[in-house]
């Protein structure tokens, strides 16, 4: 009995093992027109156990493409597309570079930095004073969410405070309830604020 752990090991499992030994039969015929034969012969059989290659675009040139690699690309017959190069086949796609950003807080990330960034720039009053809160609690769930200890509100109001460069603080007396906001909320609702004040300010020279 043969087991498949003394078999030969297949480039391309997914054809089967029958597959790959009528491609090893076929590189040992000796004319190329005989080769080429065997090989129109393979990738019909090839497409009847896997019928749904048809759904592919050019299904043919990539069932002559898995043709040749499992053949090591070794076949020499007449083929209706040229043979991959093994370079192409095997070469290592290029690394992407991650964007590296100097975060101070990483539990907090960049998108909370954008946030407070925008929220700089409003205008002194209850607004703002509402935004730092929501700022605050969103800093509040992230901090617990990262480190899944408690974290007493004065160490929040610190961090934004120092982030913001002392121009977000919480009103006194403020509870953090680590509630979750959408961070775009918040950028959309400061957007709309600094909008209606320059509006406000323009009205205000116009008359």
């Amino acid at each position: 009995m043969e087991y498949n752990t003394e078999r030969k090991s297949m480039i391309i499992p997914e054809y089967g093992r029958n597959i790959q030994k009528m491609i090893d039969y076929t590189l040992e015929l000796p004319t190329k027109e005989e080769r080429t034969a065997a090989a129109k012969t393979i990738i019909i059989a090839m497409t009847v156990l896997n019928p749904q290659l048809r759904e592919l675009t050019d299904y043919k040139q990539k069932l002559w493409d898995h043709l040749y690699i499992m053949s090591d690309f070794k076949l020499d017959c007449d083929s209706p597309y040229p043979m991959p190069l093994p370079d192409t086949i095997h070469s290592v796609p290029k690394r992407i570079p991650y964007p590296q950003k100097a975060i101070k807080y990483k539990n907090y990330g960049s998108i909370l930095e954008n946030v407070i960034k925008e929220a700089r720039t409003m205008e002194e009053g209850p607004e703002k004073q509402q935004i730092s809160g929501m700022v605050a609690n969103f800093m509040k769930h992230l901090f617990l969410t990262y480190n899944k200890d408690s974290v007493n509100d004065e160490v929040i109001f610190e961090h934004m405070k120092e982030m913001s460069g002392g121009l977000l603080e919480a009103k006194e007396g403020t509870k953090l309830s680590a509630v979750y906001i959408e961070p775009k909320d918040a950028t959309r609702r400061i957007k709309r604020s600094n909008n209606n004040n320059r509006k406000r300010n323009g009205g205000n020279r116009g008359k």
